[in-house]
């Protein structure tokens, strides 16, 4: 299995990360059993990178993946590299509440993300949206203040501009960046993939299929169950649903010449785009990372990848990738 490095002072990693989030949170129920087992199989693959966030489900999933790692062989929970999200804010109805980056709050919350995975430190620590009250530079700096103490090994941001990824890079060495990037999903290629490059910052990508709207596997009448996030996401209302599937339809040709699945050269394309990115597969069941990991020996050429282009195309996607509201707090589109 391929192994990269997450920019220049993080850590060697899988080619392909799991993103642990589906299992807990926003998809609708999931199946414990089922989702420690793909956690298993992942470990087991060479999978490294174990993706979650503390207000996953206000707490589960760090909880789960905390039982994963216990019950896993020693030596692939040796492996097991934990990258977390920190900072948003829930309430007991399952609301969200906006963003804490104050110093006090990292360290609070970094205390009971310790105690839920049941490990003496985090890989890689984030906050998962800029708290527009505190400026980026107190937040890394608490989270500097953790790695000096041996809680957090590597710093990293999400979904962060250009602009911030600059400031939070000249407080302490900033080691990856979490960011949506995927076919239909480009917006960082003008300004924020530029910059990370230029700063030796990695990219973890997550919604690599696009919260599976171009896994090939979603239905053009589909019906999402209660709590699903996709039934409040503009890419799947209507007639944005409706473009969207076509430009999966476009790409599944493509796939079908190359002997792949449309999971695969999505996923494939990610990683195509450099060996400073990390595609986050968010695979819920050992059936869909089995597909997942099947990208890895799909090896694309500069005639597939143009074909991919011609099929769908940069900013061909119809919808926003979030509601109105919280595009309106994405430091990444500004």
């Amino acid at each position: 299995m391929l192994y990269r490095t997450l920019g220049t002072t993080g850590p060697q990693v899988s080619a392909l990360g799991l993103g642990c989030m589906g299992m807990s949170a926003l998809y609708g129920e999931a199946d414990r059993t089922e989702s420690i087992a793909t956690i298993h199989a992942a470990l087991d693959a060479g999978v490294t990178l174990l993706d979650t966030g503390d207000f996953y489900a206000m707490g589960h999933n760090e909880l789960l993946i905390g039982e994963a790692l216990r019950s896993a062989p020693a030596a692939h929970r040796e492996r097991a590299l934990t990258s977390v999200k920190f900072g948003a804010l829930r309430d007991p109805d399952g609301g969200w509440a906006g963003y804490d980056g104050r110093p006090a709050a990292v360290r609070n919350f970094a205390a009971y993300s310790l105690q839920r995975l049941g490990v003496d430190h985090i890989d890689v620590y984030r906050i998962a949206r800029v708290d527009p009250d505190v400026p980026i530079e107190e937040t890394v700096g608490a989270i500097a203040e953790l790695v000096e103490a041996g809680h957090v090994r590597h710093i990293g941001l999400s979904e962060v501009g250009a602009d911030t990824l600059r400031r939070a890079a000249a407080v302490a060495p900033i080691s990856d960046l979490q960011i949506e990037y995927s076919l239909i999903s480009r917006g960082i290629e003008d300004r924020i993939l530029p910059t990370a490059r230029e700063l030796g910052i990695g990219v973890t990508a997550y919604g690599v299929l696009s919260r599976g709207l171009i896994s090939g596997h979603f239905g053009r009448d589909r019906r999402l169950a209660a709590g699903d996030f996709r039934g409040v996401s503009p890419r799947f209302q209507g007639e944005n649903l409706q473009r969207n599937l076509d430009l999966v339809d476009a790409l599944r040709k493509v796939a079908e010449q190359r002997g792949a699945t449309v999971a695969q050269t999505a996923i494939a394309w990610v990683l195509a785009q450099g060996s400073d990115i990390v595609p986050l597969v968010g695979a819920r069941t050992r059936e869909r990372l089995a597909e997942a990991l099947g990208a890895l020996d799909v090896t694309l050429g500069p005639d597939d990848l143009a074909a991919i282009e011609a099929a769908v195309p940069a900013d061909a996607a119809a919808g926003e990738r979030y509601p109105a509201d919280q595009m309106a707090h994405l430091d990444s589109e500004r």
